[in-house]
């Protein structure tokens, strides 16, 4: 099964370390990165999709994080 997340943090240093985070525990990059102004907290926002295949059945419960 493919697992599936959006990480999405300010534009920080924060932000590359939970993408490359993600990539040292299997995580592979999906499509282009986004970055988009959050005007309600006025500060720039960036997202990446990340995917992971595991051998193991789906639940709503599951931690994406954890796998």
């Amino acid at each position: 099964m493919q697992l599936y997340r959006l990480l999405t943090e300010e534009d920080t240093a924060a932000f590359c370390h939970k993408v490359s985070e993600a990539l040292s525990k299997g995580w592979e990059l999906y499509g282009a990165p986004t970055y988009a102004f959050d005007a309600a907290n006025g500060v720039m926002r960036c997202g990446q999709a990340v995917t992971k295949d595991v051998a193991a059945e789906y639940s709503p419960d599951m931690k994406l994080g954890a796998q």
